[in-house]
């Protein structure tokens, strides 16, 4: 037992900068009344039960299995907290109910234009939108999975039983997921993959495609707006 609990210590120190690199990489898209320490430390504690309910023998590697439950603790804290404005939130599905009537009536991803023509606002008017919302658009798997269900990552547990509608389910999401990945735009789908696959800061990503931080993160409001658009079938 105590070889066990010495071999879990190790583990949390070895992980905890993946914790502080998560809550970091998070407050780049939410507002300042968010305090990056409440982050970390609920992350910790995301990392704490990583540890402890991780079976190895399921297949999966840990550092993948620990980043979602640590993203996913600091996610529950930002639910909890309620620390969207009400005002942003509704702003957020107006431009998502617009891509997707636009998408479902067209057959394709809309233009900028085609939006703010359907939301009934000028070019520079819509652009503004995007910008008050922030980036505080957050995109994960754990946002489209039933709250009242084990989530994915619990096929991983110890405790966990293998259910095959679930796994359907799963490859169902992952390959809408994909799919509607590649039919972003190719500048939104290119912006994406710096942010959540190489880790690029938005003054990176802004240097990399010739425009300014507060652009990226249009692009970037945009670009949730679309994926979620088009995965309005797993939130209903």
């Amino acid at each position: 037992m105590a070889g066990k609990k010495s071999s879990q210590d190790e583990q949390i120190t070895k992980y905890a900068p993946l914790v502080k690199r998560i809550a970091y990489h998070m407050m780049a898209r939410l507002p300042a009344s968010v305090e990056v320490d409440d982050l970390i430390q609920v992350g910790l504690i995301g990392l704490m039960d990583a540890v402890a309910r991780f079976d190895g023998s399921q297949g999966a590697q840990f550092e993948s299995y620990a980043t979602q439950r640590i993203r996913g603790a600091m996610l529950d804290e930002l639910r909890e907290a309620d620390w969207l404005p009400r005002h942003v939130r509704q702003k957020s599905r107006q431009i998502e109910t617009a891509i997707h009537k636009l998408e479902q009536r067209n057959g394709r991803a809309p233009s900028e234009q085609e939006i703010s023509a359907e939301l009934g606002l000028a070019l520079d008017q819509y652009q503004s939108m995007l910008g008050d919302v922030k980036c505080s658009q957050l995109l994960y798997y754990e946002d489209f999975s039933d709250e009242d269900s084990a989530s994915f990552l619990e096929r991983y547990l110890v405790d966990g039983s293998n259910d095959p509608l679930a796994v359907l389910e799963d490859e169902g999401f992952r390959d809408s997921l994909i799919a509607a990945i590649h039919h972003l735009p190719e500048r939104e789908r290119s912006m994406m993959g710096m942010y959540y696959e190489q880790d690029m800061n938005l003054k990176e990503i802004g240097a990399v495609l010739g425009v300014s931080e507060s652009r990226v993160c249009q692009l970037h409001s945009q670009a949730v707006a679309r994926l979620r658009a088009q995965l309005k079938i797993w939130k209903d």
